[in-house]
Parts: structure tokens; C-alpha cells; sequence
């Protein structure tokens, strides 16, 4: 069985065990749930929200909070000596998916 949720702005395909990065999640503890599904579907049947589907948690255990790779963002004019750069880490959980269903 696999899930399409949306956190952080993203939608993401899920199946059960699926290690995933997502953006930083505010919890409180070893478990998150996301309560917004978009679509349930396995090997039968697929079905469809409008835009969720209602009464379908989807429960991850939280495994770590950390920062991603330096992101180097270089501003460049030529001919005018004018050359910027910055760094940017962006931070994420990395989240065990558990149970899908109803």
C-alpha cells in the first residue's frame, strides 16, 4: 500500500518503512502523524481526496532533526568587479514512515 501526503509545502509518495527527509517538523517527541492525504491506493483500488481524504492518518517515527549540505549561491556581474557569495544550510527530519491505512 502506498500514500501521496503533503508537508512542508511538498507532496511525497510513501510507502511503509520509507525513510524520508522532510522539511523541519515541530514535535514533540518520537512520533509525528500527517493527517494530509491525498491519495491511499495499493495493487486493487485507488482512492482519491477532495483535496484530503477525510479519517486517513498516516504515523512516522521521528529519527533525527539535522541541516542538509552547504547550498553555495554566488552572485556574479562581469566587467563591473562585483562578485557575492552565501551559504545556506537548510534544515530537515528524517522520518520512518510506520502504519498507512484507515
Amino acid at each position: 500500500m502506498f500514500a501521496i501526503i503533503k508537508t512542508g509545502g511538498k507532496q511525497y509518495k510513501v510507502v511503509e518503512g520509507q525513510v524520508l527527509k522532510v522539511e523541519k517538523l515541530v514535535h514533540d517527541g518520537k512520533k509525528v502523524i500527517f493527517s494530509e492525504v491525498l491519495m491511499l491506493g495499493d495493487d486493487k483500488d485507488i482512492t482519491l481526496g477532495t483535496p484530503f481524504i477525510t479519517g486517513v492518518a498516516i504515523e512516522g517515527e521521528v529519527l533525527r532533526d539535522a541541516k542538509a549540505k552547504k547550498v553555495t549561491v554566488i552572485k556574479y556581474k562581469a566587467k563591473i568587479r562585483y562578485k557575492r557569495t552565501r551559504g545556506h544550510r537548510q534544515q530537515f527530519t528524517e522520518v520512518k514512515i510506520g502504519k498507512i491505512g484507515k
